[in-house]
């Protein structure tokens, strides 16, 4: 029962986000795109994104692509090998992140609308519980 909760509350949460995100024209595969990009100090190769991402390459070009085609990201050379491109923000991905950070939280709001502070804590424990306590699981 509760496994089925877990999975039923995870659908509405993204079918909240994917309502949110999709006036911005980003899907929500993309928007995790854009924030992986925004965790590196300097741009990252098309590999480390897969990797972070746990995914195949080739999902990651198709990601990029689009990304790239509404102006939010650019391939890069990297200046060590000719071979590996590199993924910069633009000044566009950078702004469309900050209104998608805003729109993951209304999404966030009003799945927790009915709880209480004290129930929204609660439940951030032990969430974080869960979370904490999964191993790292790499394909």
């Amino acid at each position: 029962m509760l496994a089925e909760q877990l999975l039923r509350l995870t659908r509405r949460l993204h079918r909240i986000q994917s309502r949110q995100l999709e006036p911005i024209g980003i899907t929500p595969a993309q928007f995790r795109l854009l924030r992986t990009v925004a965790t590196y100090d300097a741009a990252p190769r098309m590999a480390d994104l897969a990797q972070r991402l746990d995914v195949v390459p080739r999902a990651v070009t198709t990601l990029v692509d689009a990304l790239e085609a509404s102006g939010r990201v650019r391939r890069a050379p990297d200046p060590d090998s000719r071979r590996v491109v590199r993924v910069e923000m633009t000044d566009e991905g950078r702004a469309t992140l900050r209104s998608l950070r805003d729109a993951r939280r209304a999404a966030a709001e009003e799945i927790l609308a009915p709880l209480t502070a004290g129930q929204r804590e609660v439940l951030g424990g032990l969430l974080s519980a869960l979370v904490d306590g999964m191993p790292e699981r790499r394909c």
